[in-house]
């Protein structure tokens, strides 16, 4: 069955805000990797808690995937594609993973919020996804810190 959640959430965001409508339709699609984290993250960011994301460069380059740019919209889903909300992108920073720091963690809003607990998931997130590429994190690599805020729900 096709999921027609995300064109019927832009159609209604378009409507709501004629502004955008020479832009085309976002990028649509959840966070994390796997199903419980898609649905917790989608719906902090629908809560207004979780206001920021962090990319490794290294697996947007292996996956050939555009850095985010300031003003870009997103349509978050669930993991099985249902719309939730847009997000636009308010910043983009290049930080090595060693330089993430407590307001990072808090920003992103997940568990305790504590770096400590960011620094456990996401080393464990960035393990998953640069395996497949013969690939391990390392405290030096560059992490694509991406704040964002959101626009419609």
């Amino acid at each position: 069955m096709i999921n027609n959640s995300v064109e019927t959430l832009w159609k209604r965001f378009l409507e709501a805000n004629p502004k955008y409508a020479k832009q085309a339709k976002p990028k649509s699609g959840y966070f994390g990797d796997n199903e419980k984290d898609a649905n917790q993250l989608a719906e902090l960011v629908q809560k207004d808690i979780k206001r920021a994301t962090s990319h490794s460069l290294l697996g947007l380059q292996f996956r050939k995937e555009a850095l985010p740019k300031l003003n870009d919209t997103f349509i978050v889903t669930n993991w099985d594609g249902d719309a939730k909300c847009i997000v636009k992108t308010t910043s983009v920073k290049l930080i090595p993973y060693f330089g993430i720091h407590a307001e990072h963690a808090r920003l992103e809003g997940e568990g305790d919020k504590s770096l400590e607990y960011w620094k456990q998931v996401h080393w464990d997130y960035y393990n998953r996804e640069l395996k497949p590429f013969n690939r391990t994190p390392r405290e030096s690599m560059i992490i694509v810190f991406e704040r964002f805020e959101k626009i419609f729900e």
